[in-house]
């Protein structure tokens, strides 16, 4: 981290980590990712990396909103690209409407105050301080009509590219706004019960002898009223919960597992519907992916709740790995666009391109077709993702069925992102099917 002189615990050494992720994405890296390397890099503690991160989702949610400020207050891109990304963390936390009206963690001068802090104490962007004070207070001065102003384009209003407002409006006419507002929200955390060890009453229960308030919202899902580091959750070292979305907790009961099954989680990495198929029987299930390094976090959530599975690495549109074996029931949770988890990972209407919906609807089309020729007759394939597109979901399912004669169950199908108090879950699909018997 390319600082001097900042201290750990101040607002403006959280800027700047902030700005540095914020970059990082601009350059095509994941947040994750960038959050993980500047961490790596910074002797920063606990707390300021909790904030980096916050400060750094808060942005990603309000990017649109921020470039659009900053280009009607400058006539060429701020350069370099860290100091356009601090002026992007600024601005999307002083242009922030609802941050205003429920009582902002900083003020809008001391965020001014830190991130010109944060510049001057940065080679690369201390010549630039000055500007970042007169762009930042020039907002605060002419807030309404830059607000205003803003409030004409629609990656502004929306926090989007305007692409994705595009598509999603032709895609759901009805829905369009509530399902962009969903993703601009904060995520819940959201806790699955492992029913091997305890059931959701007792649970809940315990979190209430702890005075952590959480409701049920689902067969097996306890939504916190408050986000907790996991380390903090009753129960969740010892394996009593895992952290899952209510509707990806929708995936292991619909694939309607008996003891005794052969069982193949395509795709698994990192593992939570593998932890939770798991704890629904006794099966011999394989979880396969292709990036060896995720690996380790299947391991890591296995070991936890003290389950076992068989994990190899491969790649599921081909068949090297497979023993000839067919499988019982297979998951396949087929990699594409992301586009109905983005409220937990907002950076991604940022990486994606238009065209990557195509490109990755061809790859799940040729990992479902690879896996159900390993499905025995009789047997069950669970088709899943995380898309909100109909190329990537409901077209993709329709075609698959006519391409190999699959019978087609009840599933939920598309469910769009949700966050009411009774229903809040992320934008997945499900589709499942069954083979012909023999």
């Amino acid at each position: 981290m390319a600082t001097i002189h900042l201290k750990p615990d101040s607002l403006s050494f959280t800027l700047h980590g902030a700005a540095q992720a914020v970059t990082d994405v601009g350059r095509g890296i994941a947040l994750p990712q960038s959050l993980a390397r500047i961490f790596a890099q910074t002797s920063a503690t606990p707390q300021a990396r909790g904030a980096i991160q916050d400060i750094s989702y808060h942005c990603m949610r309000h990017i649109g909103r921020a470039e659009s400020l900053l280009n009607a207050m400058t006539t060429k891109q701020t350069e370099p690209a860290i100091l356009h990304g601090l002026l992007c963390c600024a601005l999307a936390l002083i242009s922030d409407p609802e941050a205003a009206t429920a009582g902002a963690r900083y003020s809008d001068f001391t965020v001014v105050d830190q991130a010109v802090t944060a510049a001057a104490a940065d080679p690369d962007m201390a010549h630039a301080k000055g500007m970042v004070n007169a762009i930042l207070r020039r907002f605060l001065r002419e807030r309404d009509a830059l607000m205003k102003s803003a409030a004409g384009t629609q990656m502004a209003v929306w926090n989007y590219p305007d692409w994705w407002i595009d598509r999603m409006r032709s895609a759901y006419p009805k829905d369009w706004q509530a399902i962009l507002t969903a993703g601009n929200a904060a995520p819940p955390l959201t806790l699955r019960v492992n029913q091997r060890k305890t059931n959701v009453a007792d649970y809940l229960a315990m979190l209430e002898q702890q005075g952590i308030a959480a409701t049920q919202i689902g067969p097996f899902a306890v939504r916190l009223a408050q986000a907790t580091p996991v380390s903090q959750i009753p129960g969740f070292i010892e394996g009593l919960v895992s952290v899952q979305d209510a509707a990806a907790q929708l995936a292991a009961p619909l694939l309607d597992v008996q003891d005794g099954m052969r069982v193949l989680d395509a795709c698994a990495a990192p593992g939570g519907k593998t932890g939770h198929i798991l704890e629904t029987a006794n099966v011999e299930l394989i979880a396969l992916d292709s990036d060896e390094r995720r690996m380790a976090r299947i391991t890591e959530n296995l070991e936890r709740l003290q389950l076992q599975a068989n994990l190899l690495t491969g790649d599921a549109s081909e068949n090297s790995w497979w023993d000839g074996k067919p499988f019982d029931r297979i998951l396949a949770d087929v990699p594409c666009t992301a586009s109905g988890i983005v409220r937990r990972h907002p950076d991604i209407r940022w990486l994606r391109r238009k065209s990557d919906t195509a490109q990755l609807a061809t790859i799940s089309g040729e990992i479902l077709d690879n896996l159900w020729q390993m499905l025995r007759p009789d047997g069950k394939l669970l088709f899943v993702t995380c898309s909100l597109w109909p190329q990537e979901s409901e077209a993709q399912a329709a075609a698959f069925a006519v391409r190999n004669n699959a019978t087609r169950l009840p599933a939920p199908g598309q469910l769009l992102p949700s966050t009411s108090l009774e229903n809040d879950h992320d934008g997945l699909f499900y589709a499942l099917f069954q083979k012909s018997g023999a």
